[in-house]
This record gives C-alpha cells, structure tokens and sequence, in this order.
C-alpha cells in the first residue's frame, strides 16, 4: 500500500474520557476506491474513532490525513466540505421533513441558499431542478422513489438507513463512514444495503469505512479489515485471515 493511494490515514489517535481510553493510540489507512469493515465487541472504541475522524469529537492526540490534509482540528463542518462524509448507527434523519427534502439538504453550493439570491427564484430555478433530478435518481436506485413526499418519520427502519446513505451521497462525498448501517434491519434488506455499497464503489469509485457487527455479510464485501478491543487495533488484515484469526476468535467466541 502505497503513500499516494491511501485517502485516509489515522495515525496514533488517542481520545479519553476522564479515565476511559475509548481509543488509545490507534494507526490505520484505508486506500482510496476501497471498502474497509472495522469490527470489534461493544465498547471496543469504533463508534469514537469515527467520531474522532468525522470531527463530532476532537481526538486528544495524533493525526487524521484526509485526502492529504490533516484534518484532526477541523471541525464537522469543515470535514463534511472536504468530502468526508458520515452516517450514524441511529439515523440522524429530520424526521418531520419529507424524504425528498432530506435527499436534498445536504447538496452544497445551492444558489437558492444564498441570502443575495434566494429572493431572485429565476437565477437558481434551473440549478434546483437539476439538483431534484439528482435527488430522484439517488431515491429510485435506493428503492425509496415512491416515499419521496413521505415524512422521514413514516418509513421503516431499514428505509432509514437507506435514505441516511442517500443523503450522505448527495453531498458528493469522496468517502463515507458508516457506522452500523445495517442494525436493527431484516437480512435480506441488509445484503441490498451492502450491495449498494459495493456498487457505489464499483462505479463512482467511493471509499468506504464501516463499523458492522454482521461478520458474515461485512466479510463477504470488504478488502481489508481492522480489528478494535479495548480501544487498541489488535488485528488487521484481508477478511479470511481475520476469520481465522485466534485472538479474534478468542474475543468473539471465547475459542
């Protein structure tokens, strides 16, 4: 793995609440155009190392290369701006909005935001109904096409998840974190969800790193895995060897 080709680089992050090190001293690089599965018990530290990398949290040491920017005292804000989005193991929809409207919040540079120019509706009406045909075509590859003036809060668990990796698609990403995208949801629903994915990597080239707890199904679509317990990386590899892996086992399996 080469320097060039690898989109984010987390280099000896630590974060600490008060006596808890929730990630402690933690190293990984995840290469551009790949999906990378981070696993690991409850309370293994996943969930606030993406928390660390997304900005939601500030890590108390190390470095986070974004894109060949040190991004680890950048804000949320500023990381989203920079192509790094993420989504959360409760989807964080605005529930009493449409689904449409949820689709297309987070588009950035939309004219009709503009203070100067929102009252001048024919210099960003065309822009807008590009932006809705963005919306429509993420909504019909999602299978929520015939939700789209639904409110957030009316679908179904699974669709939550759905619409939350729409959203973030929206925003043009380079790489999205997923943090349990397929909790709480029916089997054959999560495949579709894991088969989006991968199908997004395919053909727009996306990055991936996600938290999953599902191992059958996160090892069946990821390069590469790492390996959280008790805050520190314990194991890192392609995914058969992770499944074979006896510390691993011993962790899960108390083999």
């Amino acid at each position: 793995m080469t320097r060039r080709n690898v989109i984010l680089r987390i280099e000896n992050v630590s974060k600490r609440f008060e006596s808890l090190r929730a990630v402690d001293d933690v190293s990984l690089a995840v290469p551009e155009g790949h999906i990378v599965g981070l696993i690991g018990p409850n309370g293994s530290g996943k969930s606030t190392l993406l928390n660390v990398t997304s900005g939601v949290l500030r890590a108390d040491a190390g470095r986070i290369i974004f894109d060949g920017q040190d991004i680890v005292h950048r804000s949320a804000d500023e990381i989203f701006q920079l192509g790094l989005a993420r989504s959360f193991q409760d989807p964080s929809l605005f529930f009493r909005m449409t689904v449409l409207d949820n689709i297309l919040l987070p588009i950035k540079e939309q004219d009709g935001e503009d203070p100067i120019r929102a009252p001048l509706h024919r210099t960003w009406e065309k822009q807008e109904a590009r932006f809705a045909t963005v919306a429509a075509g993420a909504l019909q590859r999602l299978d929520l096409d015939t939700h789209f003036d639904s409110l957030a809060s009316d679908l179904s668990g699974g669709q939550m998840k759905l619409l939350e990796l729409g959203r973030s698609l929206t925003s043009a990403p380079k790489m999205l974190l997923l943090d349990e995208p397929t909790a709480g949801i029916a089997p054959n629903l999560a495949r579709n969800i894991f088969e989006q994915i991968e199908h997004l990597r395919r053909t727009r080239g996306l990055t991936f790193l996600i938290v999953e707890h599902r191992l059958g199904l996160l090892f069946d679509f990821v390069d590469q895995v790492y390996v959280m317990h008790l805050g520190r990386l314990i194991a890192h590899g392609p995914p058969a060897d992770i499944a074979a892996n006896a510390k691993v086992r011993e962790i899960y399996f108390g083999e």
